[in-house]
């Protein structure tokens, strides 16, 4: 494996009163709390989007990350390259697991025929180095939302090639978490959603997204792949559309039950999402409250309390 951090050493705990700026000040991944290690509390991972696919551009910008696998002309050399790197960083932080999108980790190509043979040539690098560090993969899933193709939709778009290819993706990126013993499958419908009512039929698109959700199902089951794993729907309530079908958990939950999907598909709810909301509501509170009766509230409520903290 090539060295991209070869001047830094594995992290370790060190404590709170460490000045090393590389090293946990309070995670002791063998710390025992009520009856388990932090780190089979936390079972913290790495995602391969964030950490080694954005290019640290904005709008207002061009990209300013000076990253090795950003140079190659070789898609393929720069994808093998990628996975060095995140592994290494894997190891050399202790995490257990990593996740990806299939085109975190592969190329997408100029066609489905080119798709395939990347992300399969990728899936193989993956596996030999899952083996060679002890890394797992904790969840797979595919990016149906950064092409182009997928401005108005994956599965609930109109044009039934594109919601072929959006099958297409799923359908390898599936194959290729049951390969490498993937814990979960998650399916977050980026595009799915709308920006406006004057153009959208929302009970067609209701209802496509449902019949793709049941194919997913049905893939898992019916044509017997061997994947073990969990089905996790991502919610989220305006990311990036105005409205998306996956708004939240009640949402999600009552169009699974609407589709028969509710034995079959569980919530994958991120922390960050989570305290996001915890932030904004004891802010919101607090600035429509007088301080007396936020106080009440903050004791009646613990996560409340809590968001206070951070608000500090």
């Amino acid at each position: 494996m090539s060295q991209h951090f070869e001047n830094i050493p594995a992290i370790k705990y060190e404590g709170k009163d460490s000045s090393n700026p590389f090293a946990f000040k309070h995670y002791d991944a063998n710390k025992v709390l009520m009856g388990k290690t932090m780190a089979e509390h936390l079972r913290m991972s790495a995602c391969y989007w964030h950490n080694f696919c954005w290019q640290g551009s904005d709008v207002f910008g061009a990209n300013t990350f000076d990253r090795a696998w950003y140079k190659p002309t070789n898609e393929m050399e720069a994808a093998k390259m990628k996975a060095d790197a995140a592994f290494e960083f894997f190891t050399k932080l202790g995490i257990p697991y990593y996740s990806f999108h299939d085109v975190d980790v592969s190329p997408e190509g100029r066609s489905v025929k080119e798709y395939i043979r990347n992300f399969s040539e990728m899936v193989d690098v993956l596996e030999a180095k899952q083996e060679e560090t002890g890394v797992k993969l904790l969840w797979g899933t595919a990016n149906t939302f950064s092409n182009p193709r997928y401005m108005s939709g994956a599965a609930s778009n109109p044009n039934p090639e594109i919601f072929t290819y959006a099958a297409t993706q799923v359908f390898h990126a599936m194959n290729a978490t049951k390969k490498l013993k993937g814990e979960n499958y998650v399916l977050w419908g980026g595009r799915e959603g709308h920006e406006t009512l004057l153009n959208t039929d929302l009970k067609r698109e209701r209802a496509q997204l449902g019949r793709f959700m049941q194919m997913v199902v049905e893939h898992k089951h019916k044509h017997k792949i061997g994947f073990t794993g969990t089905l996790l729907i991502e919610p989220k309530p305006a990311e990036p559309t105005k409205h998306q079908y996956d708004y939240d958990t009640a949402t999600v939950y009552g169009f699974l039950k609407e589709f028969g999907l509710e034995n079959e598909i569980k919530v994958n709810e991120r922390d960050r999402d989570i305290i996001f909301f915890c932030l904004c509501l004891a802010f919101f509170i607090k600035k429509a409250t007088s301080q007396y009766r936020y106080q009440e509230v903050a004791q009646a409520l613990p996560f409340y309390r809590r968001s206070e903290d951070l608000l500090k």
